[in-house]
């Protein structure tokens, strides 16, 4: 152990004269503890919250969309055949999104409709049963009740916007209608309610409605045209690469967007949320240093005398000043460790037994998401330590400048 170590051990043992110094040295360690166990719990929530709202949004959205630049999207088979085969992607196919109003024999309400395609077993929308939409556009027969219908999928909150349930019968009422002597006539095509759907989301429960690609080609009278291509990925991080590969595959008529992209403003007021939570949780610590140099400070004042002697025994300014730093460091590890280690065990039993519970009518979660990350962790206790090593360089300096000479005759 070196000279430094040692002495700023003994200080920091050692019972000083004054307990007032030794109270302020509690609070700092209390300080620096509390502060980090709150970063910690705090970015771990609001890094759960932000992961457990990106596999909500990810399990109705793509992660890739292909729309073309102009004109109608055909030949989209082919551009499926050529994707297709990339790896890393999971699912691709073609889709169709438009604006309707459906209704009821008593309610009406206004959605989105998008046309996906059934057959192709796994659906891009990862939280619905599409095996449900089965259309019957090829049967000669003249329907028999509510059996030949068909099918469509409505979101949890828009069934009950409508007052429906699995079974029921709605219609569909679309702007490209016919023309006739009284003028332009919205169509309106009856569907049965083949499921209904929950994302958890109220912007996707309550607008979206889907119903089967062919069916939907037919009622928009798009036989042959599509408006893009959904694909889904096996790691949704690695959409920069892989769309960087689909564009090699296709020519520079079709645009490809990233779910990134798609939700850049949602992200991004998450990330700004983050940091300005952390910036303001980090005022605690930097409070909990302002104690530590205080405490240093009067320290300082009190060990005149030893800092003189050390001094005259040859130790030079440099290591008197870090004797006082290594020990408001030793302050600042201490408080760290303690509020480390505390703030992940407060993470574990929020996220083993949820015992704070959230308004489900409310919030679209009912319990508080944990997500504790090795790399949050890890950043908060540097930045207490920096915090708690930038407190203690001004009484170190004090200490450093001490006149031994001035120490000894004024005592």
């Amino acid at each position: 152990m070196s000279f430094v170590t040692f002495v700023s051990g003994r200080y920091l043992r050692t019972r000083q004269k004054r307990a007032f110094i030794s109270l302020i040295t509690v609070l700092s360690i209390a300080g620096v503890t509390v502060g980090v166990m709150a970063l910690i719990v705090v970015i771990a929530v609001m890094a759960g919250f932000e992961s457990d709202l990106k596999s909500r949004i990810m399990g109705i959205r793509p992660h890739l969309v292909l729309t073309k630049k102009q004109g109608d999207f055909t030949g989209y088979n082919q551009i499926l055949a050529k994707i297709k085969p990339v790896d890393g992607i999971e699912t691709a196919s073609a889709y169709i999104t438009t604006q309707v109003v459906i209704r009821t024999t008593t309610r009406a309400a206004g959605a989105v409709l998008k046309g996906i395609d059934a057959v192709q077993g796994k659906s891009v929308s990862a939280r619905m049963d599409n095996s449900r939409l089965v259309t019957r556009t090829a049967s000669k027969e003249p329907p028999k009740g509510n059996d030949h219908l068909p099918g469509i999928i409505l979101g949890k909150e828009l069934a009950a916007n409508l007052g429906v349930i699995r079974g029921d019968t709605v219609y569909l009422i679309l702007p490209r209608g016919m023309l006739s002597p009284a003028g332009h006539i919205p169509a309106m095509i009856k569907f049965q309610v083949a499921d209904l759907f929950e994302s958890g989301m109220y912007e996707f429960d309550g607008r979206l409605a889907f119903i089967d690609l062919k069916q939907a080609q037919k009622i928009l009278r798009m036989p042959a045209s599509v408006s893009g291509i959904e694909i889904r990925l096996r790691d949704m991080e690695k959409v920069k690469e892989i769309s960087d590969t689909i564009e090699r595959l296709v020519d520079g008529n079709y645009t490809i967007e990233n779910w990134k992209q798609m939700n850049r403003n949602l992200f991004s007021a998450l990330r700004l949320e983050k940091t300005v939570m952390f910036i303001i949780l980090a005022l605690i610590v930097l409070v909990a240093a302002f104690n530590i140099a205080g405490s240093l400070v009067m320290m300082v004042m009190e060990k005149r005398k030893d800092i003189a002697i050390l001094k005259a025994m040859g130790a030079t300014a440099r290591s008197i000043g870090r004797i006082f730093v290594i020990k408001g460091l030793m302050i600042g590890l201490v408080g760290t460790v303690l509020g480390t280690s505390a703030g992940l065990v407060l993470c574990t039993l929020l996220k083993r037994y949820s015992f704070i519970h959230l308004p489900a009518d409310v919030y679209y979660i009912s319990t508080l998401p944990v997500n504790m990350k090795t790399s949050d962790v890890i950043l908060i206790a540097l930045c207490a330590l920096i915090i708690c090593f930038a407190a203690t360089l001004y009484p170190a300096r004090q200490a450093a400048g001490i006149d031994p000479v001035e120490a000894i005759r004024h005592g």
